[in-house]
Order: structure tokens, then sequence, then C-alpha cells
């Protein structure tokens, strides 16, 4: 990448190796090796080495002696601590937003939550998915809270949900579309012990249900 300085090529391959493993392309467990990185990143070994360094620090990887690097895979056990700390961040974030919520932020998680509902009524399983990313990311940004939201940010979430997505059948959420309304209809009020206590238990009831699809997995 002529024209472009180490630090700058070293920041795109993390955000596209950091979005890569997020999005799932990658299984857990799944080696990565360097001349694989360099040629789809277009980078230095040099500077895949950096990368891989940092997702490492932050949990997205793990490199093991004899083994690589490989993406990461979740006991039971560190699984429920990232539950954990999403419910407690996530509630902390809806109680801000009841705080700063204005009409039309209002509106617009209200028409997130008519399109999960359509999206359910006909089980486009993959569009309600998307909704329930966008409405916990509005409210985040509702919350104002740049700092809380970062946290979320660089939780490993996303990747203890994907490890077990395939057991989610086992034990199908069937209160999630209510709870997303309890959230809004909390927000709503401008209550945030009340926002808080709906995003907790949301949250919560999700983290039961994944956790539940693990055990049955095991046992």
């Amino acid at each position: 990448m002529p024209g472009s300085s180490p630090s700058s090529r070293s920041a795109k391959a993390y955000q596209e190796l950091r979005n890569l493993i997020l999005s799932g392309h990658f299984e857990p467990n799944a080696r990565l090796t360097e001349a694989e990185l360099t040629g789809r990143l277009d980078v230095s070994r040099g500077t895949i080495r950096s990368v891989l360094v940092r997702l490492t620090q932050e949990g997205y990887v793990t490199s093991e002696p004899n083994r690589g690097v490989r993406t990461r895979v979740f006991t039971i056990e560190e699984a429920a601590a990232v539950l954990e700390a999403r419910e407690v961040l996530e509630a902390a974030l809806a109680g801000k937003a009841a705080t700063h919520a204005t009409e039309s932020e209002l509106a617009e998680l209200a028409g997130i939550c008519r399109r999960m509902s359509e999206a359910e009524d006909v089980r486009a399983e993959a569009e309600y998915s998307r909704l329930n990313r966008r409405f916990h990311r509005h409210v985040r940004t509702i919350a104002r809270q740049p700092i809380l939201s970062g946290f979320v940010d660089v939780l490993v979430y996303p990747l203890v949900m994907r490890q077990f997505r395939d057991l989610t059948r086992t034990h199908p959420r069937t209160d999630s579309l209510n709870e997303h309304l309890a959230v809004a209809a909390a927000l709503k009020t401008r209550n945030p012990d009340a926002a808080a206590a709906a995003m907790r238990h949301h949250v919560a009831s999700a983290g039961r249900a994944l956790l539940l699809n693990a055990k049955s997995s095991e046992g």
C-alpha cells in the first residue's frame, strides 16, 4: 500500500481482521496463519504479527506454542463472565438513555420494534437478528455515554454468541420481542431505574438461554 504509513496499515489490517472474526468468517478454533493473512490483508508479516498480538491481548484469538494463533474458544465459565459483563453495561446504558432520549429517538426505537414484530411474524430470522443488533446500538447511541458504550464494543460477546449459535434451536427464545418492547416502553416513561431493569432482564434472559444451550451440548 504505497503512500500509507506503517501505523495506518497496521490499524487498517487490525480493523479488517477483527471484523472478519466478529462476523463469523472464521469458525471457533480456526488457525490463522501469517501466510494466509498477509495475502488477504495485503500487509507484511511484521504487520500481521503486531495485529495478532493486539487481538490476543484483547481476547479475540489465542496463541499457544506448537498450535499457533487460533480464533478463541470459550468455556462455559468464560462465556458466563462475558454475558454478565454485557448485562451490567447494557443495563447502565439503558438507564442513561431514559434520561437523554429525544422524542425522535424514541420514535425511531418504536419503529425498530415494529419491524422486529413484522420479521417475527414471517419468521425472518436473519432480519430479526439484524434489527435486534440495531435496537441495542440505538439504545447505546441515545445514552450518550461513549466510555460505557466503548466497553460494550470491546466485549467479545459476538464470539460467544456465534460459538453456540447453532444450538439455539434446542431452547428457542419466545419472549425476545416482548422484552425489547418492555425496554422501549420503559425508556418512553423516562424512568432510568425501570429502563435499566427492563434491559437487565432482557440481556440476562438471553444469556441464560445461551448458557442453557451450551450446557445441553455438553451433556
